[in-house]
């Protein structure tokens, strides 16, 4: 079942879907009567569709899978109200974290089994959220943003900056941009923050993406590999682009993805039956 949902974030309205879990599979513990939650933070003027239709595949089969999945679009994006342009990542961080907030007041969430699962600039954004929100236990990062400001201002050209800094706005496919969405990615670094995140991560990259580097993936893995605490597994996608919009290529993406989300299943059960 899905639903279409309306969540406020302080003046403005982000709507979301939800994707309900085809059956809630009956497992022990204190929170056995509850199930596993996927956010999916969509990227750079995306929406909560995805480009062919990728976040609304991505959540079907997830919740055939069990999962209670959420994709919303960022103020300004898609459905949502307000305007894109005029945020910044710690604004996209905030409203992440009122969809989080929403979502695991509906009752039936696990609180010890959420994931972020972010795609380009969603995938920082994920990232910057889940340092900084506890409630998030795994991640996964599909062709991540590594370098806000540059991977940007290389998306858009650099004309679009200028702009926004010399006359206080821009157009970019009929976004209007300010310097302070521009000032706000050059202020938050992913792969300096990647080392607080104390959870699991899966990083997925293609080889032929011509957005982000897939060089990105690599560097990724070693910082969090880095870390006291949490793993790290990396899935390399070979001619994969940059959504993945080859149709072996997205198979193997989701694939991975959901094998290695049950995989995190499979240790969380196995833990809460050696507590108890």
């Amino acid at each position: 079942m899905e639903r279409q949902i309306v969540i406020h974030h302080g003046n403005e309205e982000i709507t979301a879907s939800v994707h309900y879990p085809a059956e809630v599979a009956k497992k022990s513990g204190r929170c056995k009567d509850r199930v596993p939650l996927v956010v999916i933070c969509h990227g750079f003027v995306g929406s909560r569709i995805g480009v062919d239709r990728l976040f609304v595949k991505t959540a079907r089969e997830l919740a055939a899978e069990g999962y209670l999945v959420v994709r919303f679009d960022y103020i300004g994006c898609g459905e949502s109200t307000g305007y894109y342009g005029r945020e910044g990542l710690e604004s996209m961080v905030n409203q992440t974290r009122t969809v989080l907030e929403y979502v695991l007041n509906l009752g039936d969430v696990d609180p010890t089994r959420v994931t972020l699962l972010g795609h380009s600039l969603g995938g920082a954004v994920a990232l910057l959220t889940a340092v900084r929100d506890r409630r998030v236990k795994n991640l996964v990062m599909w062709s991540s943003v590594g370098y806000p400001f540059n991977d940007i201002v290389k998306i858009t050209e650099r004309k679009v900056y200028d702009d926004a800094v010399k006359y206080g706005h821009s157009d970019y496919l009929g976004y209007e941009f300010t310097p302070v969405f521009f000032e706000s990615l050059g202020i938050f670094q992913p792969f300096q923050e990647a080392i607080k995140f104390t959870g699991d991560v899966l990083v997925i990259h293609g080889t032929s993406d011509d957005v982000i580097p897939v060089d990105y993936a690599f560097l990724f893995q070693k910082v969090f590999w880095m870390r006291p605490e949490g793993r790290c597994d990396k899935e390399i996608i070979f001619q994969g682009d940059h959504t993945f919009s080859v149709g072996d290529h997205r198979s193997q993406l989701l694939k991975r993805t959901k094998d290695w989300l049950n995989e995190q299943e499979a240790v969380q059960t196995d833990w809460q039956h050696w507590m108890i």
